[in-house]
C-alpha cells in the first residue's frame, strides 16, 4: 500500500446497552452474568491532499437519545438490555468538537440493528451508506429470524439520500434502481462506492477516497449488509473498526466460542446473535489475523462497537473527540 494519504478518526459516545453474557459466549461461568458497554460511534475526517477538501464520514449512530422513539418490537427488546442509555448521543459528541450534523457528508452504517442506527433524522444534510442486503433486512424483503435484537424500522432510512453498496460477488445492487443509486453516489464525485476488490486476505474492499486512506470492508456473518472500515491514520499505522463483527474479544483470542440458545417462543428454534455463525467465525478469523499482524500492514488496531475495555482506556487517552485515536 504505497499511498501516504491518512484520516483521523475520533471516538464519539453514542449511548450504552446491558448484555448477558450467555447470548454471546460460550462457555459462561455464571449464566445471570452481564455488563454494560458502550455502543461506539467514530468521526472519520478526510482532508484532501490535491484541493483541500475534507470530508467527514460518521461510522454508526449508536443508540437512539429516547429509546421509547423506536419501534414498539425494538421497544420490547429494548427492556431486555437494561440499564439502557441514549446520552450523550452521537450529536452531543459532535458538539464537544464544535460539529454539528450538518457538517457530516457520510453516516455508514456497519448494519441495521436497533443499537446501531441511532436517529438518521438528525443528519438531514447527509447521505447514508449501507452494505448489500441492508434494504431488504429494513423493508422486511429479507427475514431475520434469529432472536429478538433482530427487528427493524422499514422508515428508518431517507430512500433519496441512502447509497446500497453493490453485491461484492455480484456487483449489482440488490433493492432498488441501480440509475437511482449511481445519481445518489453522483453527489461525492471523489468517492467510490462500486469497486469491490481484495485486500490483503479479506477477499472484498472497497477504496473509498481512492487513495488507499479508508477502506469499506465486506463483513458478513452478523446480518446482511454488515460492513467495517479500515482507516490509516498515520504512515504505517492503521484502524480497524469492526462493527459487530465480535461482541467479546475473547472470541478474537479464541478463549471463547459464539453462543447460541433456544428460543423461548418458537419450538425448536435455535438462536444466535449472528444471522450466519459460520461466517461470522469466518469474518472474526480475518479480523484475528489482522491484529496479529499476519498481513502486509503489520499489527492493526481493531476496535469492535461494544468494547467496554476499549472505550474505558480510550477515554481515559483522551481518544474522543475532539480527540483522534
Amino acid at each position: 500500500m504505497s499511498n501516504t494519504t491518512t484520516v483521523t478518526v475520533h471516538a464519539l459516545d453514542a449511548g450504552s446497552l446491558t448484555l448477558p453474557e450467555r447470548l454471546f459466549v460460550t462457555p459462561v461461568d455464571d449464566v445471570s452474568a452481564k455488563k454494560t458497554v458502550p455502543s461506539l460511534s467514530f468521526l472519520i475526517q478526510h482532508t484532501s491532499p490535491i484541493d483541500g477538501r475534507t470530508t467527514r464520514l460518521v461510522f454508526d449512530l449508536g443508540i437512539r437519545r429516547d429509546p421509547s422513539l423506536y419501534s414498539e418490537p425494538i421497544c420490547k427488546h429494548a427492556l431486555t438490555r437494561q440499564p439502557l442509555y441514549g446520552y450523550p448521543d452521537v450529536v452531543t459528541s459532535l458538539a464537544q468538537g464544535g460539529l454539528h450534523p450538518s457538517d457530516v457528508d457520510l453516516v455508514i452504517l456497519s448494519h441495521v440493528h436497533w443499537d446501531h442506527v441511532g436517529m438518521p433524522s438528525d443528519f438531514a444534510d447527509s447521505h447514508f451508506v449501507v452494505g448489500n442486503g441492508a434494504l431488504d433486512v429494513l423493508s422486511g424483503k429479507v427475514k431475520i429470524g434469529n432472536g429478538s435484537h433482530s427487528h427493524f424500522e422499514a422508515d428508518l432510512l431517507p430512500s433519496n439520500r441512502t447509497i446500497e453498496l453493490p453485491s461484492p460477488v455480484h456487483g449489482v445492487a440488490c433493492h432498488g434502481d441501480g440509475d437511482e443509486s449511481a445519481q445518489r453516489s453522483s453527489k461525492f464525485p471523489h468517492l467510490n462506492f462500486s469497486t469491490w476488490a481484495p485486500l490483503q486476505h479479506f477477499s472484498h474492499a472497497i477504496d473509498l477516497f481512492a487513495d488507499q486512506s479508508v477502506y469499506i470492508v465486506d463483513a458478513p456473518g452478523h446480518l446482511p449488509g454488515h460492513i467495517n472500515l479500515l482507516c490509516r491514520v498515520g504512515g504505517d499505522r492503521y484502524v480497524y473498526l469492526a462493527g459487530d463483527a465480535c461482541h467479546d474479544r475473547r472470541l478474537l483470542t479464541g478463549e471463547k466460542a459464539i453462543a447460541e440458545w433456544d428460543d423461548p417462543t418458537v419450538a425448536g428454534r435455535t438462536c444466535c446473535i449472528h444471522a450466519d455463525r459460520g461466517m461470522a467465525m469466518d469474518t472474526i478469523r480475518d479480523i484475528r489475523r489482522l491484529e496479529k499482524g499476519e498481513t502486509e500492514l503489520g499489527p492493526v488496531e481493531t476496535v469492535f462497537a461494544h468494547d467496554d475495555q476499549w472505550a474505558l482506556e480510550a477515554r481515559e487517552k483522551g481518544r474522543y473527540f475532539p480527540g483522534s485515536l
